[in-house]
């Protein structure tokens, strides 16, 4: 197979890989906050592919073959753009990718940041009684409806996260670790010195270090900073080293953000999909109503890991291709700051 061929078959498979990623997410939103039917849905009234019988009236239908039409042409269009733009190096598209996840991380970093600082201050107000005196009594009962306060506050944080991410990309979800470090701080402060501690204290630094542990892991894997036991690894030749890379990511690496994603938003009752489609909080009356976004702390993982292994894919394949000596190669870390903008 030529070199020209095996890089028009990798970015093939590479768009097409994200672009079935993001529809995945777009069909779980329409099926199960939309109650539209759905491709599944849609096939099962047809009896197709063995899938049991559904039945669903004119307009439904219409709104699956709508879907379906819609996710055809979005795969299509994937296509179509590879083929468009086949002169374009392995390189630029690993680039293309990476760049992709790290907003994904800067945009998240934001929601958790402004999202745990309101929402901390807004139980904070409840729990001692001063919300009311601001807002009133009717805007502070419907505060303490974890509904009302994840749609007309924490969405909006979440939007507004989107062009804050957009504009500021030097601070990122490494301040996370200094935030946590600082909510640690207070408690220590408050409980030892003050003799005071609330629910909302501990479900602060919870909410913040989960989404460390999980917001970090695609950056970890382009800084190489995840641990590997590396008996044979160390001594292979990077053109060995990006094959067995290679095969990790095809393998290992994209299958379990799949098994993540389809397990945990495979239905309404998944461990995903429940808790954010019903707001679920913690059982402690006054802390932080923020336990549903916990559960799409695992979509963000998976995300961005997954365009992360692709990214890394088309990186290694690149060095297959590349026959110059491994001295006069850069590594991904080098290759990926050095075209940051």
């Amino acid at each position: 197979m030529s070199r020209v061929t095996t890089s028009l078959i990798s970015r093939g498979f590479a768009y097409v890989m994200v672009s079935s990623l993001f529809l995945y997410l777009t069909n779980n939103y329409l099926v199960f906050w939309q109650e539209m039917p759905g491709p599944f849905v849609l096939f099962s009234h047809y009896g197709w592919f063995g899938l049991d019988a559904e039945e669903l009236d004119e307009s439904r239908i219409g709104q699956g073959w709508g879907q379906v039409i819609v996710y055809m042409m979005v795969l299509a269009a994937s296509i179509g753009y590879v083929i468009k733009t086949s002169a374009r190096r392995l390189e630029q598209d690993s680039i293309r990718f990476a760049r992709m996840s790290a907003y994904i991380i800067r945009f998240s970093f934001w929601s958790v940041l402004l999202v745990g600082l309101f929402d901390m201050t807004i139980s904070f107000l409840r729990v001692e009684n001063i919300l009311e005196h601001i807002i009133g009594e009717w805007l502070t009962q419907q505060l303490g409806r974890p509904i009302f306060r994840g749609t007309y506050v924490h969405y909006p944080l979440v939007f507004a996260s989107l062009f804050i991410a957009a504009r500021l990309r030097n601070i990122t979800f490494s301040w996370l670790a200094l935030m946590c470090v600082l909510a640690e701080f207070l408690i220590v402060i408050t409980r030892f010195v003050f003799s005071y501690e609330q629910a909302y204290m501990g479900d602060l630094v919870r909410f913040w270090y989960a989404a460390l542990f999980l917001f970090a892991s695609a950056h970890t894997l382009v800084e190489e900073g995840h641990v590997r036991v590396d008996v044979l690894y160390t001594g292979f030749s990077r053109r060995k080293k990006a094959l067995f890379d290679s095969i990790g990511c095809l393998l290992l690496g994209m299958p379990i953000c799949w098994v993540i994603l389809m397990q945990g938003m495979g239905g309404r009752g998944n461990s995903i999909n429940s808790p954010l489609l019903s707001f679920e909080v913690s059982q402690s009356g006054y802390g932080m109503y923020v336990k549903y976004i916990m559960a799409a702390f695992l979509i963000v993982f998976s995300v961005t890991m997954l365009i992360q292994f692709v990214s890394y894919l088309l990186y290694n394949i690149s060095q297959l291709l590349d026959h110059r000596e491994d001295e006069d190669r850069q590594t991904y870390q080098q290759l990926i700051n050095e075209n940051s903008g």
